[in-house]
């Protein structure tokens, strides 16, 4: 009876202490994580504009344009469509856009992308993508930064306009 119940309680410890094993242990972190970009930049300015979360998909040696094909609408990032806040009434490009949080899609180009806000949110990817949900769009053009970026970027400028940036691909819409 003693060694039956030693045996159990000696069972019991080893598989709590494998249990706490393998709850220490952690997936292979997500190779596209989230990120978010606001507007105004500063850390010290609580009362933002605008706020921008996604996940930062990376070339791993293959183009842009293969990622991010010409003409058809992408989630502007990786894993879920790309999320945008904007916390006071904007103008979108040109477009008026009430404060709320709404996707972001966009339409690449050789020489412009189109941007979209789109109402949808909580939607993965672009596979769900409803045109007649689009709140706003705006076109950017297309320039070549000096340097590659290997992981697709988001970010703001001190006027406020909203930048992205892959590769040596840059285009950017203006936010007033």
């Amino acid at each position: 009876m003693i060694k039956q119940t030693f045996t159990s309680l000696a069972f019991l410890c080893f598989a709590l202490i494998t249990f706490n094993v393998n709850a220490q242990d952690f997936k292979d972190l997500d190779k596209s994580p989230m990120d978010a970009a606001s507007f105004p930049t500063s850390n010290r300015v609580t009362e933002k504009v605008v706020k921008v979360i996604y996940s930062r998909p990376q070339l791993k040696g293959r183009m842009v344009e293969s990622l991010t094909p010409h003409g058809k609408v992408w989630r502007t990032g990786a894993n879920e469509a790309t999320s945008i806040t904007f916390y006071k009434d904007v103008t979108f490009g040109s477009t008026p856009v009430k404060a709320g949080t709404y996707s972001l899609f966009t339409i690449p180009g050789e020489k412009e992308w189109t941007f979209i806000i789109n109402s949808d949110v909580d939607v993965w990817g672009a596979y769900s993508y409803n045109k007649n949900n689009d709140v706003a769009r705006a076109t950017g053009t297309v320039t070549e930064g000096n340097k590659s970026l290997e992981v697709f970027s988001i970010a703001f400028d001190k006027d406020g306009a909203m930048h992205l940036g892959w590769g040596t691909v840059r285009v950017s819409v203006p936010i007033k």
